[in-house]
């Protein structure tokens, strides 16, 4: 082995000493939306634990009761499940306005196939989860290979999908006795234990097995990654060699399929199968629990943890001024206040300097 070569010995020479980033003199208002940028969960979470803080000292002792917090949980099954949904559109930097008829349609599927039709509930379960993956599919292959905005593609498939309800449906109503006399399995997220002296449906334990099955599938595998890249950068993430219409696909395709799912809970949650709650708000309610949960509409950050704590924030919300004897508009303004300020945290959040 030779002795060092000539430009070798110049750099004995040479200072040792590694770059390094002097923190101590940073502002606590910019560790506060470093930390915020790190874990966009944070913001709805302490949100929640003001609410319940403010609620708790208002009401009092029964605000904090078993009952009045499990009944929380048993009211934001629906939302949350159709929230996790919304979260990954959002994520990809699009919008599904079609979600809550997608749901709608999915239990209707399932009840006439299950009651008026005969046929095995476990085979009409399918059906409406097919139907409702078919309707995202739909929606997926309109906005990645046609390459048509979100928001116009899913108002379209929204007025599409609620006309063929009505008019597969004729507006009949299932009763809620017909279903528990033919097809039970259909009332299975209605079943509830108790855990303490908290009772518990598993409706609600759906919705938070989904939601930490998705945060897995979003933070440890490639696919999860993907949807991150594409909402950021759809272009850098093609250059990179992401399949960027395929990400979208599979994204709006779950999607429906989530919704197909929040329909079989709603129907325990709701007993009768109604055509006519394709015009309630479902929708509107999952994309507030998504931007309250600090899901940026920017696509590309966010955690779909947040939307769990968003949901849970208008229901701890709306369970506080209900038992205060509030007037309901209360409930319209707060939460018109909490989604402004959610986007506005975004758009401080997202101006940090990395």
């Amino acid at each position: 082995m030779t002795g060092a070569q000539e430009f070798e010995r110049v750099l004995d020479g040479s200072d040792k000493n590694v770059a390094s980033f002097e923190h101590q003199n940073v502002p606590l208002i910019k560790r506060a939306q470093h930390f915020l940028h790190s874990t966009p969960a944070a913001v709805p979470l302490i949100v929640l634990v003001l609410a319940i803080i403010i609620f708790g000292a208002t009401i009092g002792g029964r605000f904090f009761s078993s009952y009045t917090l499990t009944l929380i949980l048993q009211q934001i099954a629906i939302v949350g499940i159709l929230g996790a949904a919304q979260t990954l559109v959002i994520l990809t930097a699009g919008i599904d306005l079609s979600i809550g008829v997608i749901m709608v349609i999915s239990a209707v599927i399932m009840g006439n196939v299950a009651i008026t039709y005969g046929i095995p509930t476990p085979i009409a379960v399918a059906a409406g989860m097919l139907v409702g993956g078919l309707c995202g599919l739909l929606n997926g292959f309109l906005v990645a290979f046609m390459k048509l905005p979100p928001f116009i593609v899913t108002l379209g498939t929204w007025n599409i999908v609620m006309a063929t309800n009505f008019i597969y449906s004729a507006n009949e109503t299932i009763r809620d006795a017909d279903v528990d006399a033919q097809a039970p399995l259909l009332h299975l997220f209605a079943m509830s234990f108790r855990l303490g002296t908290a009772v518990l449906t598993l409706g609600v334990i759906a919705m938070v097995l989904l939601v930490l099955l998705l945060w897995y599938v979003l933070n440890h595998t490639a696919w999860g990654r993907h949807v991150y890249a594409v909402g950021d950068d759809p272009e850098a993430a093609k250059l990179s060699g992401i399949q960027t219409k395929k990400v979208l696909l599979t994204v709006y395709t779950i999607s429906g399929v989530i919704a197909a799912f929040a329909a079989w809970v709603s129907i325990g949650r709701n007993g009768s199968i109604s055509p006519s709650s394709a015009v309630t708000d479902y929708n509107l309610q999952a994309i507030t629990a998504t931007v309250i949960g600090g899901i940026s509409l920017f696509g590309g950050r966010g955690s779909i943890l947040g939307t769990l704590f968003g949901a849970m924030i208008v229901g701890v919300v709306s369970m506080g001024l209900n038992m205060l004897g509030a007037d309901p508009q209360w409930k319209v303004l707060l939460t018109g206040v909490l989604i402004i300020a959610a986007v506005a945290i975004d758009q401080w959040i997202r101006k940090v300097s990395v």
